[in-house]
């Protein structure tokens, strides 16, 4: 059952699924909102350019019906002079034409913000296998399309019939005006019931976007494998990276340990632990911990110390607040500025004497390490 339920598409997309089906073109479409934005914008385009556009195809119309005698008799003129208008007329319509095309390219935009995915353009030949065809026709997704169709035919036309209806006055007192009139209330009513018919579609649109919206969305789900093979797949193989981080801890080891030559102390527990510090005062705010480690690595940190002559001093609160607390290749807490300062200062005595010679300085005693920074032995088996 465990194995069936993986298996089983019951998880939303994750963003990675999403934009890899953009890649490929697979976005929510709806058809109808497409539809719907060509006739509105149709519809406002004959409101404002309207009247141009039939005076324009009117004053046409007119040239064309004035054929002289010399014309008649000549079929290469008349033939020149349909062409001559025909480019004419297209002309007119031209302006209508470039609203409708950017009507065309902006109202998927609407639904699926902009896209360009060459991946779509490639010919899919299964596309073209009949039998997936007569699969298609007959699923669930054609006859959601069969009951679409159906409800849009109603809808629309229940619309169309009654403004039809409500307009018969008009349409039949249409006989009783002068011919020129006549044709521009004709414009006038045309236009008014291919605006209203058109708004009818918002209802099918109001239906169908959510529709395309969870039809997608149900698309894109994914099971629960995919999903852990898309999170491998993402982040690693935990193995691969469990070595790049065993690789990186012994280059961070070795960076560190080359740092331990160039230290001016090393501060011990004197067995579990090991701190090798580092101060500059023509170039250091304060004293940085060039090397830190515990057991075997403070063991390896003690013996290139001994190996490059660097001093080693015992203070076992102090080296465990330095390993807990200071970060490595970073300037020690304020709080042990001074039990660091007298370290340092008991060091740079100790360098005078092997340089200079006279009495050899004592080791500090006892220092004193704020009790909030101190691990006690038995916090760390010790």
């Amino acid at each position: 059952m465990a194995e069936d339920s993986d298996l089983e598409r019951t998880e939303e997309a994750t963003p990675q699924r999403i934009q890899k089906a953009r890649e490929e073109g697979q976005v929510a479409r709806s058809q109808e909102l497409t539809t719907f934005v060509l006739l509105l914008t149709a519809a406002a385009g004959l409101i404002f350019m309207g009247g141009k556009l039939v005076e324009q195809l009117s004053d046409i119309m007119h040239a064309g019906m004035q054929i002289d005698r010399n014309m008649a008799f000549q079929a290469d003129l008349i033939v020149k002079r349909l062409s001559q208008l025909s480019i004419e007329g297209l002309w007119s319509l031209i302006p209508l034409l470039i609203l409708l095309i950017v009507a065309a390219f902006a109202a998927p935009m609407l639904l699926s913000g902009w896209l360009f995915s060459s991946k779509a353009l490639i010919p899919d030949f299964k596309r073209l296998n009949p039998v997936s065809g007569f699969g298609r026709i007959f699923s669930i997704h054609g006859l959601t399309e069969l009951l679409k169709a159906i409800a849009k035919t109603l809808v629309v036309g229940s619309v169309a019939a009654l403004v039809i209806w409500g307009n018969r006055d008009s349409v039949l007192s249409l006989i009783a005006i002068p011919v020129i009139s006549g044709v521009n209330r004709t414009g006038e009513l045309l236009v008014l019931s291919f605006l209203l018919i058109t708004g009818a579609m918002i209802l099918i649109v109001a239906i169908d976007v959510p529709f395309q919206l969870w039809s997608h969305a149900k698309k894109l789900r994914m099971t629960k494998e995919e999903i852990r093979r898309e999170a491998k797949e993402s982040e690693g193989d935990p193995l691969v990276k469990g070595r790049i981080r065993s690789l990186q801890r012994e280059a961070a080891r070795r960076r560190m340990m080359s740092e331990v030559p160039e230290a001016d102390v090393i501060v011990t527990n004197p067995t579990h632990y090991a701190v090798a510090l580092r101060y500059k005062s023509n170039s250091m705010r304060a004293p940085k911990v060039v090397a830190k480690g515990v057991h075997l690595l403070a063991a390896r940190i003690r013996e290139l110390g001994e190996a490059h002559h660097i001093p080693i001093l015992e203070a076992p609160p102090l080296a465990r607040a330095l390993y807990h607390h200071a970060e490595l290749d970073a300037e020690i807490p304020e709080k042990l500025y001074a039990a660091v300062a007298e370290v340092l200062a008991y060091i740079f005595q100790l360098q005078r004497y092997q340089n200079f010679g006279g009495d050899k300085p004592a080791p500090p005693g006892e220092i004193n390490v704020p009790q909030e920074l101190d691990v006690l032995p038995s916090d760390n088996n010790e």
